[in-house]
C-alpha cells in the first residue's frame, strides 16, 4: 500500500441487501466505513439494495436499521433505496449503449445454455462469442422495433483493468478473462454492477470500502465508470471473516446475525471493539478499546489483507472486559430483564430496591 491522502469531502456508503438479518460481516464493513469517516472526516451514507424484489423484505430492512442503531453506527442524510432508482439505471444503461460501449443481444437463455453445454462437452470454458455484436445496425434496429426480446450486453475492451486498492495495493485483471456481461435484462431491469455504479455516481461516492468477495466485480464497475465518462472512486476490499476452522463464517459456526449477539447479552461497544479487530489492528498489541479509542486510532494503514478469525470465546472474554468498565446503573436494565424473565424478580421489585440491585450488578461484573 502506497501513501494515502484522504479526500477533503470523502463520501462512503454501506449498501446491504435486505434479504436477511444484518450479518456480522456486513456490520464489520459498515463499522470500517463509519470509522473512516469519523477519523478522516466525510459522510457515511446508507443504501438499501432492494432491487431483488423476490427476496427483499421489510422485515430484513428493519433488522438492518435495528442492528446499525444498536451498534451506534448512525448514517448521514436520508436512506437511499436502490429500487426507487430504476429509471436512472435504465437511462445509464442506454447511455452506455448509445456511446457504442455496449450492444443489444438477442440470444435466448435456451440458446446460451445449449452453447454452454457444448463448450463444457469439449472441455472448454464458455464465453459469449459476440455474435449479436456482429449484426448489421439496420437488423438490430428492425428487431428492437419489432419488440424482439433482448438484453444490453457490455462490450469488454481489450487490455487490462488496474486499480490501486486501499487494502491490497495494485490489482490488475486481464480483460480477456472477463466475458461481455449483461447490464440490462430483457425486462429492462439492471444487473447488479450497473445499478451499483449508477447509484454510487448519483450519491457522489468517493471511496467504496467493502468485502474482498467483491474484487471480481470491481473491474466490471471500473469499465462502466469509464464508459459513462465519470471519474472513478477509490476502492478498498476488506478481508473475509472465517470461523475458527478457517472456513468462511456461516451458521455452522454459531450465530452470525448481529441481533443474536444483542440478545445474548453482548454489549454494543463490545461488538464494535471485537468487529474492529477483524481485519484491522491499532498496533502496540492493544485489544480492549472504547469507541472513542477506535476512532482516534483508526487508519487505513492498519487494515489487513489476511482473512480474520471470528472466535466466540474471545468475544465472550472481551464482553467481560467491557462489562467491568461499564457503569452498573447502565447495566441494571439488562440484568433486570434477565431476572424478570427467569421469574427471580418483578419489575416493581427492581424499581423498589433499585440501589440493592445496582449493588448486585457491582458484584456480578467484578467477581
Amino acid at each position: 500500500m502506497g501513501l494515502f491522502f484522504p479526500a477533503m469531502t470523502d463520501r462512503l456508503r454501506f449498501a446491504p441487501s435486505p434479504t436477511g438479518f444484518l450479518h456480522v460481516g456486513g456490520a464489520r464493513t459498515a463499522l470500517f466505513n463509519w470509522l473512516y469517516v469519523k477519523h478522516y472526516g466525510g459522510q457515511f451514507l446508507l443504501r438499501i439494495e432492494d432491487t431483488d424484489r423476490a427476496r427483499s423484505t421489510d422485515e430484513s430492512t428493519r433488522a438492518i436499521f435495528d442492528g446499525l442503531e444498536w451498534l451506534g453506527l448512525t448514517w448521514d442524510g436520508d436512506v437511499v433505496h436502490q429500487g426507487a432508482n430504476l429509471e436512472r439505471h435504465r437511462r445509464d444503461a442506454r447511455a452506455v449503449l448509445e456511446k457504442g460501449k455496449a450492444y443489444c443481444c438477442f440470444c435466448t437463455p435456451a440458446e446460451l445454455d445449449e452453447r454452454r453445454k457444448a463448450a463444457e462437452s469439449r472441455g472448454e470454458t464458455f464465453a459469449y462469442d459476440r455474435r449479436c455484436d456482429r449484426l448489421p445496425e439496420d437488423e438490430v434496429a428492425r428487431r428492437v422495433a419489432a419488440g424482439v426480446s433482448h438484453v444490453i450486453r457490455f462490450r469488454v475492451p481489450e487490455g487490462t483493468t488496474t486499480w490501486d486498492d486501499l487494502v491490497h495495493g495494485g490489482i490488475t485483471f486481464p480483460n480477456k478473462d472477463i466475458d461481455d456481461f449483461v447490464i440490462l435484462r430483457s425486462d429492462a431491469t439492471p444487473i447488479y454492477n450497473l445499478a451499483v455504479v449508477s447509484d454510487d455516481i448519483a450519491m457522489g461516492i468517493t471511496l467504496v470500502m467493502r468485502g474482498d468477495d467483491h474484487i471480481s466485480n470491481t473491474p466490471k464497475q471500473i469499465m462502466l465508470y469509464d464508459a459513462l465518462g465519470v471519474s472513478l472512486p477509490r476502492f478498498g476490499h476488506l478481508p473475509m471473516i472465517h470461523g475458527t476452522d478457517g472456513k468462511k463464517l456461516s451458521k455452522r459456526h454459531g450465530a452470525t446475525a448481529v441481533g443474536d449477539y444483542q440478545h445474548m447479552g453482548i454489549l454494543p461497544e463490545t461488538m464494535l471493539n471485537f468487529l474492529a479487530l477483524l481485519g484491522w489492528s491499532p498496533g502496540h498489541d492493544i485489544e480492549v478499546m472504547s469507541v472513542a479509542d477506535m476512532i482516534h486510532a483508526f487508519t487505513v494503514d492498519g487494515l489487513s489483507k489476511k482473512a480474520a478469525i471470528f472466535d466466540p470465546k474471545k468475544l465472550e472474554w472481551m464482553n467481560g472486559q467491557h462489562l467491568a468498565r461499564a457503569e452498573s446503573e447502565r447495566l441494571l436494565p439488562l440484568v433486570a430483564r434477565g431476572l424478570i424473565d427467569a421469574g427471580l424478580a418483578t419489575a416493581a421489585d427492581v424499581e423498589a430496591r433499585r440501589r440493592w440491585y445496582i449493588g448486585l450488578v457491582d458484584l456480578m461484573k467484578n467477581p
